[in-house]
């Protein structure tokens, strides 16, 4: 049994929380989150701020973590923080998720139910794939990316580290989405979408500029 901890405890972390308990090879031992003050266990569960991580993996050593923290930069900063290597992080993915035997997860991803990872499709560190979202064959994934429910990615896209995909963005094959860029929510990408923009509509054209 591997035994979990989820780090946020806000509306993300109670669906990655679920995850945990739909699956029959994971147990939920603690929730770490700063509206804790102190590292306290209840008789089932632990609870704490971040930073009493290293405590708590004094008490249980073989214990993993996932990073149930919604924004994609707030992720990133947390990963930082928290200084762990690749193995103390645990990929979650939902019993009803359909994942091919050939695409990779990376460390602390999360594929809620209802998605769909197909042939070659490779997902990097730290990614949502939120609820009932498609990856179709061979797309690259960066790091710390979100894909928001029912988005779709065609065949050969790749979606560069800390891209914000919103609810039901279709993007078409071999299109690049940036590094932390947002394409809104039901936005169709038809061409390659640049660094750190926001792009909407349909098709989708970039409205504004950001710095991260």
């Amino acid at each position: 049994m591997i035994k979990v901890a989820v780090i946020g405890d806000g509306g993300h972390g109670k669906v990655v929380k679920e995850i945990v308990s739909a699956r029959t090879d994971t147990r939920l031992i603690g929730v770490l989150d700063d509206t804790f003050s102190a590292l306290q266990y209840s008789g089932e569960l632990y609870t704490g701020p971040a930073d009493s991580i290293q405590e708590l993996r004094r008490l249980i050593p073989d214990i993993v973590f996932v990073l149930a923290i919604g924004s994609n930069i707030v992720r990133k900063q947390l990963a930082e923080r928290l200084g762990l290597e690749q193995k103390d992080f645990v990929s979650l993915i939902h019993p009803s998720a359909m994942i091919s035997k050939s695409a990779k997860v990376g460390h602390g991803t999360v594929v809620m139910a209802g998605a769909v990872i197909q042939a070659g499709a490779i997902i990097g560190a730290h990614s949502i794939i939120n609820t009932g979202a498609v990856v179709e064959h061979d797309n690259r994934i960066g790091d710390f990316v979100h894909l928001s429910p029912r988005v779709t990615l065609t065949g050969a896209v790749a979606v560069s580290e800390g891209a914000h995909l919103g609810a039901g963005a279709v993007v078409i094959p071999e299109m690049s989405i940036g590094r932390w860029s947002v394409v809104g929510a039901g936005a169709a990408v038809i061409s390659p979408i640049p660094d750190r923009v926001t792009a909407v509509g349909t098709p989708a054209r970039v409205i504004s500029h950001f710095q991260t």
